[in-house]
């Protein structure tokens, strides 16, 4: 296992510098630790993590989908990997927000770069990938909870309840190379174009996912969420699609909070994950009410 306690050291310690390298840490990751490092030559954004098992992340499948990206024009490029570290060219840009991304001109650009992906990743992907299947994803979460004695125990099995329920009104897939982590943070903006990046949870999955992510991260309202489906579809969304997107927004909302229930008992990193949690209830609590009201 790759320490993290000097992530600094770590990131100067890799043989691809020239001169003498300086590092800074990168604000915005809260899966993994993420450096800027400065040499004689450029700029690179390291990325300092192992497999996290807990929340399905391998490396691996990492770097191939970064590299897929890359490859298809959505992300930078890949300078360097080894065991524990993932070194990509630094755009210079803003980091979307949330409100960002409910500006129209915003959102259509963020949507064409998902759909971008969704389409041509898999031209460029090579070797083994992953599935993201959240719903297998939120079984797992369970159990990792209660072996580890999470406070939110007394909560997960109707939280797995409401989750089989949403399960069975998704109903029929299809299948794209999905993101799968579309919070605002994950979108770059350069002043010229959108970049994605982050690409830890990557793999095979249902479109659904990703826009009822993006949906619910962003806090688009009725009117933009009716856009999206029909800018994606090419058709105006009908009453089916409506329900099984309503019940894979919710689904991916309640990922996130789940995510952050396992991030409290297993991570070192310095956040306020106790918050997350609240706040990603709330929100899922909330498509959980839309979804059985328009059911």
């Amino acid at each position: 296992m790759t320490t993290l306690t000097d992530p600094i050291a770590r990131a100067l310690s890799l043989p691809i510098w020239t001169g003498t390298p300086t590092a800074v840490p990168l604000g915005g990751g809260i899966t993994n630790l993420n450096l800027l490092v400065t040499d004689a030559t450029r700029r690179a954004v390291v990325r300092i993590g192992d497999d996290i098992p807990v929340h399905q992340i391998m490396r691996f499948n990492e770097l191939a989908a970064s590299r897929a990206a890359h490859a298809a024009g959505i992300s930078p490029g890949v300078i360097h990997h080894e065991p524990g570290a993932l070194v990509i060219d630094f755009v210079e840009g803003r980091t979307m927000t949330a409100a960002d991304l409910r500006d129209q001109d915003l959102l259509e650009q963020a949507l064409a770069l998902v759909m971008h992906a969704h389409r041509d990743i898999p031209l460029h992907l090579r070797g083994p990938a992953l599935t993201f299947w959240v719903f297998q994803t939120l079984r797992d979460y369970a159990a990792t909870l209660t072996e580890g004695r999470s406070p939110h125990h007394a909560i997960l099995a109707d939280l797995l309840d409401e989750a089989a329920t949403l399960q069975a009104a998704v109903g029929r897939i299809e299948l794209v190379f999905g993101h799968n982590d579309l919070l605002p943070a994950n979108f770059l903006h350069d002043g010229t174009r959108m970049w994605l990046i982050d690409w830890d949870y990557a793999g095979w999955n249902s479109p659904l996912f990703d826009l009822g992510g993006l949906a619910a991260n962003a806090g688009l309202d009725l009117s933009q969420e009716d856009w999206l489906l029909g800018a994606y579809y090419g058709a105006p969304p009908d009453a089916d699609l409506w329900r099984r997107y309503r019940a894979m927004k919710a689904a991916a909302a309640l990922r996130e909070a789940m995510w952050s229930m396992v991030q409290e008992i297993h991570s070192g990193l310095d956040f306020d994950y106790a918050a997350y949690t609240a706040d990603y209830l709330a929100t899922y609590r909330a498509a959980l009410a839309t979804f059985r009201t328009s059911s």
